[in-house]
C-alpha cells in the first residue's frame, strides 16, 4: 500500500460495565439506579457532527444536513473555502469490521490472551518433552513463553494466513518470497516489526529507545535480523498487471534483494533529513556550534538547513577564504586548501555524523516490504484504515465469553477477482486522496487546488465510465441475492465515483455550472455506486437549474431572459418530482425538495389544484420549554486542565425535583438530568439517552432483517452486524425486508416484534449493535406503544437508510406519557411521545440536530427546546 493509506489514532474505548452488550460508537451502558425509569446516558456528544466521514463518505462539504443557507447551496455560492488545520487529517472512526466487532477492554483481555497462550504453549512444550523438569529450565521456559505469547503477533500473522490461504491469486511471486522469508524470522524479530508497523509511516527510530524489553531479550539481535539483506526470486521488472495502469498507479516494486528494515547510515543521506531526528535541546546544542538561531524547532530547523545551502552556495562559486596575512595562495603553488566541493562534502559529514552520533543507530521499516503488507491488510480488513485496535478485534472477539446473533458466515475470495482489480482498486484510492488533500487536507485550495482536482477527474473520467458500464453489465446479468452492493465498495469505480462528486463542488466554486450540471446528470444517470448521495445531488441540480443554467447554457431557448428562466425553472421543478419519486433519495432531503417545489410552482404560476400538496408532512415549529434551576458553579471553574485546556462545558445544577440524596439534600446532575425530573413533575416518564433509545429500538425491531444472509457481509463469526449497516448499500440491498417490516410497524406490530425478540435473545445477551439490555422491556414496549405507528416506521427508515451518520444528533430526553388505558385502543398511539433538546446558555443546534428535528416534527412527534435559566448560580468549593 501507499502513503495515502490512513493511520488513524489509537481511540480511547468507553468500556461497558458488567454484562452490558455491544454499545455502537463505544456507547457506555446505563448505570444501574433505584428508578424504574431510570436514566441512560449516552456517549455520544450531540453538539458533535455525525460520524458519517469515513473513508468511503468522508467528505468536506455535507450538503445533507439543513442549514440557514438553501438547500442545495454550497458554501461557494456565498463564501470562500475555509479549513480549521492546515495539516491532513484522517477521519476518526472504526473500519467496517472493527465497528461490526463487540467492544472489548484492550487492556485485560489483551492480559487475558497473552495468559492463555503462554500457558497453552507451556503445556505444548510439556507434551512434547522440549521443557527440562528442573528449576532453571522451567525459569527458562517461562522466559521464552512470555516472548511467544503476543497478541500482535498473533494477530498480524492471523491476517496474513487468512489472505494467504483464501486470496495468494493476488501476489505475485516475489512478494510470496518475502511472506516466506517473513514466517522464518523469530518471534522476537516479528514482534519488533509489527510493533513498528503500528507507529507511523517510513518514519525512523531510535534502537536505544525502542523499549519492549519484556517481549524482547535482545534488541541488537532482532534489529540485526530485519535489517539482513535477502534475495528474491527473478521476475519481471515491471508487473505486467500494471501496464494497463496510469504510470503513477505504484511507486514501489521488490528489486532482487530487499530488507525488512533500512539502517540510518546508508539511507540518510540529507542534512535536513537527519536534523529533523533532533529533539528540540539536541537541535538547539547543534545549532550554536552552526551558529544559527530560531525561536522554536521549526524555525532552528529551517535556519540550520538555511545556513548549510547559503555556505555551499558560496563555495560552488569559487570564493574561498584567506589566509590570516591578507595574502591568497599562489597561483603556482599547491594549494593548501580543500577544493569547494570537498570542503562541503566534509562540511555536511561533520554535521551528518555529528547528527547520526546524538541519534545514535536507527531503525526504519523498508518501504516496499511496509507496503507490501499494507496491501495484505487492505484484502483483509476489506479497508484501507485501520487501527493497532483493528489488528486484534478479532483475536479478543474470539475469546470474550459473549453469544453472538446466528447468521451464515461468508467470507468471500471474490472480493478482487484479479491482482490487477486489486491494484487498480488501490489507485483509484491513492487517486482519491489526492483529490482529499487538496480539498480538505492543506487549507484553502485556490483556485490553482480547484484546478489540480479537475485535472483529476478528467484523467479517470474514461475509465470511471467504463467501470460503471461494466457494472451496470455484472448486476443485470451475473449478481444475485443482493451481493453486488457490498463487493461495489471495492471496485475502482466507487472511489472515481466519490472524485466525482467531488468534482461538481469544485466546478460550482469555479463558476463552471454548465459543466457541473452535466457531471450530476451523470451521476444521478447511475445507480450503483454511492446511492446514499442521490438526494444532495438532486437538491444541487435543483438549485443549479433554478438560478443559473439559463445564463449558462449556451443553447438559447429564447433572447428573452424571462423566458429562459421560467424554462429552467420547470426543468427545476421536474427534478424536484424525480427526486421525490427516486426509492433512493432518502427520506431526510425530501422537506427540502417539497419547499423548492411549492416555490417554483408559485413562480411559475401553475393552477392552484394542479400544485403540490404537502401540509400532511409540514414541519412545526418546536416548542419552546424554560426550566428554571439552581447552577452550581465551582470556584476553580477559570483554571485551565493541566493539557492546556479550558474546562469542560457541561455544567451542574441542583436536582431540587428529583430523588435526594443519602443525607437528605437534593443531588448535584446535569442539565439534561434537571430537566428530566422536571418533565417527570409533569407527569412524563423518560429517559437521557440521546440516541442510545432510538438504536436499541432499531435493533429490536430489525434484528432478523439485520441478519437475514446477504452474501459477503458476516466475514465472521464474532460480528455484532452485518458489515455494510454503515455504509448506503445497507437499505437498497434489503429494500424488500425493510419495508415489509416498516409497514407491519405502521400497523402498530412493532410492541409484538419487540417483546418476541426480547424473550427470544435475553437470556444469552446476545451481542447486537446498539442494542442495550439495560432497557426495561416493560418501559421499551410503553414506549413504543405511545407511538404512533407510521411515525415510528419514520424514524425507523431514517435509520435504516443512513444508519451511521443518524446515530447523532437526537434530543437528549426521550420522554412518553399514556392517555388512556391499556387495551381501549382501537386505533392509533395509546399515548404520546415527545423529544426535548436541552440547551443552556450560549448553547446552539447542531446541523444534525436540525436534521433530526425536521425529521420528528415531519412525522408529527412532538419536539421542544428546553432551555435551562439559572434562577440562581452557588459557587462551591
Amino acid at each position: 500500500m501507499d502513503r495515502f493509506v490512513q493511520r488513524l489514532k489509537r481511540p480511547t474505548l468507553k468500556v461497558p460495565e458488567g454484562d452490558s452488550s455491544h454499545q455502537e460508537n463505544l456507547e457506555a451502558s446505563p448505570k444501574a439506579k433505584k428508578r424504574r425509569v431510570e436514566e441512560v446516558k449516552d456517549s455520544d456528544d450531540d453538539d458533535d457532527d455525525d460520524s458519517s466521514c469515513t473513508g468511503t463518505c468522508d467528505d468536506a462539504v455535507d450538503y445533507t444536513s439543513p442549514r440557514t443557507s438553501e438547500p442545495g447551496e454550497r458554501p461557494e455560492d456565498t463564501k470562500d473555502f475555509e479549513s480549521d488545520d492546515d495539516q491532513p487529517r484522517g477521519p476518526i472512526h472504526q473500519i467496517a469490521l472493527e465497528s461490526s466487532l463487540p467492544v472489548i477492554s484492550n487492556k485485560e483481555a489483551i492480559d487475558e490472551y497473552e495468559a492463555m497462550r503462554a500457558s497453552q504453549i507451556a503445556e505444548s512444550s510439556q507434551k512434547s518433552g522440549k521443557a527440562k523438569g528442573d528449576a532453571s529450565s522451567r525459569i527458562e521456559s517461562c522466559q521464552w513463553v512470555r516472548g511467544k505469547s503476543s497478541i500482535y503477533v498473533d494477530a498480524f500473522n492471523l491476517a496474513l494466513d487468512t489472505v494467504l490461504e483464501d486470496e495468494a491469486h493476488l501476489f505475485n511471486e516475489k512478494e510470496k518470497e518475502v511472506f516466506e522469508q517473513w514466517s522464518a524470522l523469530s518471534y522476537e524479530a516479528q514482534y519488533l516489526y509489527v510493533r513498528l508497523f503500528l507507529r507511523k509511516t517510513a518514519s525512523w527510530h531510535r534502537i536505544q529507545r525502542l523499549g519492549y524489553y519484556n517481549d524482547i531479550s535482545d534488541v541488537d539481535v532482532a534489529v540485526a535480523s530485519l535489517m539482513e539483506l535477502r534475495d528474491l526470486p527473478e521476475g519481471e521488472p515491471v508487473d505486467a498487471c500494471r501496464q494497463n495502469l496510469s504510470s503513477e498507479s505504484q511507486d514501489w516494486s521488490l528489486g532482487a534483494t530487499f530488507t525488512f528494515a533500512d539502517e540510518s547510515h546508508s539511507h540518510i543521506k540529507t542534512i535536513e533529513e537527519a536534523a529533523s531526528l533532533l529533539s528540540l535541546d539536541e537541535l538547539k546544542a547543534l545549532a550554536k556550534e552552526a551558529k544559527v538561531q530560531g525561536k522554536n524547532k521549526p524555525d532552528l530547523l529551517k535556519a540550520f538547513c538555511r545556513a548549510s545551502t547559503r555556505q555551499i552556495g558560496l563555495m560552488a562559486l569559487g570564493l574561498r577564504r584567506s589566509s590570516t596575512n591578507g595574502s591568497t595562495d599562489s597561483d603556482t603553488g599547491h594549494s593548501r586548501d580543500p577544493s569547494p566541493e570537498k570542503q562541503d562534502s566534509n562540511r555536511n559529514s561533520h554535521f551528518l555524523a555529528k547528527i547520526l552520533e546524538i541519534t545514535g543507530p536507527l531503525i526504519r521499516l523498508s518501504e516496499p516490504v511496509f507496503k507490501l503488507f499494507e496491501r495484505v491488510h487492505l484484502v483483509f480488513y476489506r479497508s484501507t484504515e485501520w487501527t493497532e485496535k483493528s489488528l486484534t478485534t478479532i483475536i479478543l472477539a474470539k475469546i470474550s465469553r459473549r453469544n453472538f446473533p446466528e447468521y451464515l458466515v461468508c467470507r468471500s475470495s471474490n472480493i478482487f477477482a484479479s491482482r490487477k482489480h486489486l491494484l487498480e482498486f488501490e489507485h483509484s484510492i491513492r487517486q482519491e486522496f489526492e483529490v482529499d488533500k487538496v480539498l480538505e487536507f492543506n487549507g484553502p485550495p485556490g483556485e490553482e487546488g480547484f484546478e489540480k482536482v479537475v485535472r483529476i477527474f478528467k484523467a479517470i473520467s474514461a475509465r470511471w465510465r467504463e467501470l460503471l458500464r461494466d457494472e451496470q453489465h455484472r448486476e443485470d446479468n451475473v449478481y444475485e441475492y443482493g451481493e453486488g452492493g457490498y463487493l461495489r465498495r471495492f471496485n475502482a469505480a466507487h472511489a472515481y465515483t466519490r472524485i466525482a462528486h467531488k468534482t461538481t463542488h469544485v466546478l460550482g466554486r469555479l463558476h463552471r455550472y454548465k459543466e457541473e450540471h452535466e457531471l450530476l446528470v451523470e451521476l444521478l444517470s447511475q445507480r450503483l455506486f454511492h446511492p446514499g448521495r442521490r438526494g444532495s445531488w438532486y437538491q444541487r441540480k435543483a438549485l443549479l437549474e433554478e438560478r443559473y443554467m439559463w445564463e449558462a447554457d449556451p443553447q438559447l431557448v429564447s433572447h428573452n431572459p424571462d423566458v429562459r428562466k421560467k424554462h429552467w425553472q420547470r426543468i427545476a421543478a421536474a427534478t424536484c418530482e424525480t427526486a421525490l419519486e427516486d426509492r433512493d433519495c432518502h427520506l431526510v432531503y425530501h422537506y427540502d425538495l417539497q419547499k423548492r417545489l411549492i416555490k417554483l410552482e408559485r413562480r411559475l404560476k401553475i393552477p392552484r389544484r394542479l400544485q403540490h400538496d404537502f401540509d400532511h408532512v409540514k414541519l412545526r415549529h418546536p416548542e419552546e420549554h424554560t426550566v428554571e434551576g439552581v447552577q452550581l458553579v465551582r470556584e476553580d471553574a477559570d483554571v485551565k486542565t493541566t493539557a492546556g485546556r479550558g474546562p469542560s462545558t457541561k455544567t451542574v445544577w441542583l436536582d431540587e425535583l428529583g430523588e435526594r440524596g443519602e443525607d437528605g439534600a437534593p443531588m448535584h446532575v446535569s442539565v439534561e438530568e434537571m430537566c428530566l425530573s422536571y418533565y417527570r413533575k409533569q407527569g412524563w416518564k423518560g429517559y437521557h439517552s440521546e440516541g442510545g433509545i432510538l438504536r436499541t429500538l432499531f435493533a429490536y425491531l430489525f434484528f432478523d432483517v439485520l441478519f437475514v444472509y446477504i452474501p459477503n457481509v458476516f466475514q465472521t463469526a464474532f460480528q455484532t452486524c452485518p458489515l455494510d449497516l454503515h455504509t448506503d448499500s445497507f437499505y437498497p440491498t434489503r429494500a424488500s425486508e425493510i419495508n415489509h417490516r416498516l409497514v407491519e410497524i405502521a400497523n402498530g406490530k412493532a410492541e409484538a416484534i419487540l417483546r418476541e425478540v426480547h424473550q427470544r435473545e435475553r437470556d444469552r445477551r446476545t451481542c447486537v449493535v446498539g442494542l442495550n439490555w439495560d432497557f426495561d422491556i416493560d418501559d421499551l414496549a410503553e414506549l413504543v406503544d405511545c407511538f404512533d405507528g407510521s411515525a415510528l416506521a419514520a424514524i425507523c427508515k431514517v435509520m435504516a437508510q443512513d444508519y451511521k451518520s443518524r446515530g447523532g444528533g437526537v434530543p437528549d430526553l426521550v420522554l412518553w406519557r399514556r392517555t388512556e388505558a391499556p387495551g381501549n385502543r382501537e386505533g392509533g398511539s395509546k399515548g404520546e411521545v415527545m423529544f426535548s433538546e436541552v440547551k443552556s446558555a450560549n448553547d446552539k443546534l447542531s446541523d444534525t440536530q436540525r436534521l433530526w428535528i425536521h425529521v420528528l416534527t415531519g412525522a408529527r412527534i412532538r419536539v421542544a427546546l428546553c432551555n435551562a435559566a439559572a434562577k440562581e448560580i452557588r459557587t462551591i468549593g
